[in-house]
């Protein structure tokens, strides 16, 4: 395979690169994956992106390597299922609720999947995430999808997360008072769409060509 498509480093279980793959799947972008074991980087990782974090799309002139950012650029080029304009129309809102994923719970979720990294009280974290699982599923018991009554964006971005959040105790999660929020993450793991992403593949060595995505 040549490298005419853009070049996207990926992980397969991280939830930034999922993210990233869902749109670049959804908006029918094809790519050249590259997928990475984060404790053996790539040289040509490390060239593209300073950060050395996944994932990062390398385009001909350009490298974007914020996940939120290659959702955008790739919905920008093509968004056939309208994750951009919700039912509710609110790209703005959407955008505030995945800052808030990515900044408050993710660092919650991070302390109580890893409480080895952070030795802090794992519980306190714990529940400090459930608060914003509980605003999802107060969402979701509105209409299925957090906007709407179909996927979109916000959606897409922060299913992973929790999808993340849920696992650390699946018996716990799916003991909690959140029907809808459960029903909600098991269409997601559940989709035709997820199913393509988490593919597996061999991690990519210097010199080889990647898989076409």
């Amino acid at each position: 395979m040549t490298t005419t498509h853009p070049i996207l480093y990926s992980f397969r279980r991280c939830p930034y690169a999922m993210r990233a793959r869902l749109a670049l799947a959804i908006s029918e972008q094809t790519c050249e994956l590259r997928e990475v074991v984060l404790r053996d980087k790539p040289f040509e990782l490390l060239a593209a992106s300073a950060k050395g974090t996944v994932p990062v799309l390398v385009l001909p002139d350009s490298v974007i390597d914020e996940s939120l950012d290659i959702m955008l650029w790739s919905l920008a080029r093509n968004d056939p299922a309208h994750w951009l304009a919700p039912e509710q129309d609110a790209l703005a809102d959407m955008l505030e609720l995945v800052r808030r994923c990515d900044d408050d719970f993710k660092q919650h979720l991070d302390r109580y999947k890893y409480p080895d990294r952070h030795p802090d009280d794992r519980e306190l974290h714990k529940a400090a995430g459930a608060i914003f699982l509980i605003e999802l599923n107060d969402r979701l018991t509105q209409h299925t999808h957090l906007f709407g009554r179909r996927v979109a964006l916000a959606d897409m971005a922060i299913a992973p997360f929790v999808r993340q959040f849920a696992s650390v105790d699946d018996t716990w999660f799916a003991s909690q008072p959140w029907p809808a929020l459960q029903r909600w993450l098991l269409e997601f793991t559940q989709s035709a769409l997820f199913a393509r992403v988490m593919q597996k593949y061999p991690q990519w060595c210097a010199g080889t060509a990647g898989v076409r995505f």
